[in-house]
């Protein structure tokens, strides 16, 4: 057997074994409000049991992390493999030919449509609770929109504000969320905060950063658009001189993927909502203390 594809078979059998609920996580799909075990993907509404899974949707099922990307992704075994070792690297394995280079697909934004565009600030206001104030202010500043299907589309913003992709929410009783294509997470992040800011809180999705800012006004509050604890433009926020906490959801894939996060970066704390996720504590009470930070 060729050295190389012995050496992804080797990292096959590691990668096939990384928990599937991370896995969902790291692709943006969506967990169940009033079912844990499910999972709202674009693929459909798949459930998870230990390594197995089945999407309901489609009707087809099957087993470990490889065969779930395979499924998400409709790519083939390699590049399942390459994909959940490039974004879990803690299980993967050298391979000692250079890699291709990474060709990313053009950013296909969808289209702005004003008139869909009460149906989401309905949707944000009133089923998320969102401050009505904010959510327009989002909306005069260009980084929040509806589209066509009266989505909810936030930008992520690189370098000099540059659009470097968009998370997209529907709006409907049906849970759905997404990257529009060509979204390029690792360049850049949708976020909100004020002038003068004291603290940076990394959050799991666009709905949770707003939820945490209007909690926590004196803030950056960010989304990494998943569960991701080492997105390459973090090193530089470390940088700038900002306290820095990791408010990823109150379950155990948020506790051990911001536990990654903070041995990677040891100056991230690790600031746990006091519900599900910040939205849901958001929407606990009409008054919203801030979360308490230890000296």
């Amino acid at each position: 057997m060729p050295a190389h594809f012995e050496k992804i078979g080797k990292q096959a059998e590691l990668a096939r074994n990384i928990d599937l609920v991370t896995v969902l996580k790291q692709t943006a799909s969506i967990a169940d409000k009033y079912d844990r075990s499910k999972w709202h993907t674009p693929q459909g509404v798949i459930s998870v049991t230990g390594h197995k899974f089945f999407n309901w949707t489609k009707a087809v099922g099957g087993g470990g992390a490889i065969d779930l990307i395979m499924h998400l992704k409709a790519c083939d075994f390699i590049s399942a493999v390459r994909w959940l070792t490039e974004n879990f690297p803690s299980h993967a394995m050298p391979i000692s030919r250079p890699p291709k280079p990474h060709v990313s697909k053009p950013l296909a934004l969808p289209g702005k449509n004003p008139d869909k565009l009460l149906q989401v600030t309905r949707y944000l206001t009133v089923e998320r609770s969102l401050p009505p104030a904010l959510v327009r202010s989002l909306v005069d500043a260009g980084n929040l929109y509806a589209d066509d299907r009266a989505n909810a589309v936030f930008l992520l913003l690189g370098k000099g504000k540059t659009v470097v992709g968009a998370e997209i929410r529907g709006t409907t009783k049906r849970p759905w969320h997404a990257l529009a294509p060509g979204s390029r997470r690792d360049l850049g992040y949708f976020h909100v905060q004020n002038d003068n800011p004291s603290r940076i809180v990394i959050c799991e999705s666009a709905i949770d950063a707003i939820s945490y800012y209007a909690l926590d006004s004196d803030s950056i509050a960010l989304s990494t658009a998943g569960a991701h604890p080492n997105p390459p433009w973090l090193s530089s926020l470390s940088s700038k001189g900002f306290d820095l906490f990791c408010g990823f959801d109150a379950d155990d894939t948020g506790d051990a993927l911001a536990q990654k996060m903070i041995a990677l970066h040891p100056t991230i704390q690790r600031l746990r909502p006091t519900h599900h996720d910040w939205n849901d504590q958001l929407k606990s009470s009409m008054i919203k203390p801030p979360p308490h930070f230890s000296s």
